[in-house]
């Protein structure tokens, strides 16, 4: 068989792999004297390992997960001690497994989407399916499929990501035609799949989000029933950067 016949066959048994790396292992094989147990092995184990990095890459071009807001980029030293010890403890991803929901709760620059995010990505890298969505976007995409007839469908779609990030829950423009699908995405999602959810609104607030109480109480319950809550507290990252690069400014204007 040729050279050339050979990579067709592998080819289409989708071995993008083995189509790449068989003639060079083939060579050191040979050199090295590896048996052709030794030599497969080789080829398979470099299958494995590229089939899963393409698939997180897919896993993070779905996710919709801000780029830079990874765990690389978070500064620890800004959170809580507590915080800190659950943070490894999350990026794990055995809440996902068990259809836990995280809620960060905390004033506005806090680095609650920040926390968040570095988590996404972190389960997206140990495979799990996650999206990232600001709460407004999220309700639009809601709204949208409702006023088209495609409410379940669209339910069925979301269901195939183990997680579904969430954030600002605190900024969706409150109608109650927003509340009601929110709402509903909530119920249907729970102890089922996870929720990862960010808001600068503790949940006595809550009432101006589900508009009535009794909605607001089953909203809170759903979501707490199975739950670890980050609280994030200290001074807005926002503003210090801000005063930082003032600062700055006026030092370069002195000068």
């Amino acid at each position: 068989m040729s050279a050339q016949s050979l990579g067709m066959l592998l080819r289409s048994l989708r071995l993008p792999s083995f189509v790449a790396y068989h003639e060079e292992l083939a060579q050191t094989a040979e050199q090295q004297g590896w048996g052709f147990t030794q030599y497969l092995q080789s080829l398979t184990e470099l299958e494995v390992q590229e089939r899963g990095q393409r698939r997180v890459e897919r896993l993070r071009n779905i996710s919709n997960l801000p780029p830079d807001k990874t765990l690389a980029t978070l500064d620890l030293g800004r959170f809580s001690v507590k915080v800190r010890r659950q943070l490894p403890v999350l990026c794990d991803g055995d809440f996902v497994e068990r259809a836990q929901n995280v809620l960060a709760f905390g004033l506005p620059g806090r680095g609650k989407t920040h926390l968040v995010s570095a988590i996404g990505h972190e389960l997206v890298q140990r495979g799990h399916k996650v999206l990232f969505s600001p709460a407004y976007q999220l309700v639009q995409r809601l709204l949208i499929a409702k006023r088209e007839l495609g409410l379940e469908k669209e339910f069925r779609r979301l269901d195939r990501f183990g997680a579904i990030i969430i954030d600002d829950i605190g900024y969706i423009q409150q109608s109650r035609e927003e509340m009601e699908v929110l709402f509903t995405l909530l119920s249907e999602r729970y102890e089922r799949r996870s929720v990862m959810i960010t808001s600068n609104l503790v949940f006595s607030k809550w009432d101006q989000i589900f508009k009535d109480q009794m909605t607001t109480a089953c909203a809170i319950d759903r979501l707490v029933h199975h739950c670890i809550i980050l609280e994030l507290t200290g001074k807005s990252y926002r503003n210090e950067e801000a005063k930082k690069q003032n600062g700055a400014r006026r030092k370069k204007d002195s000068k």
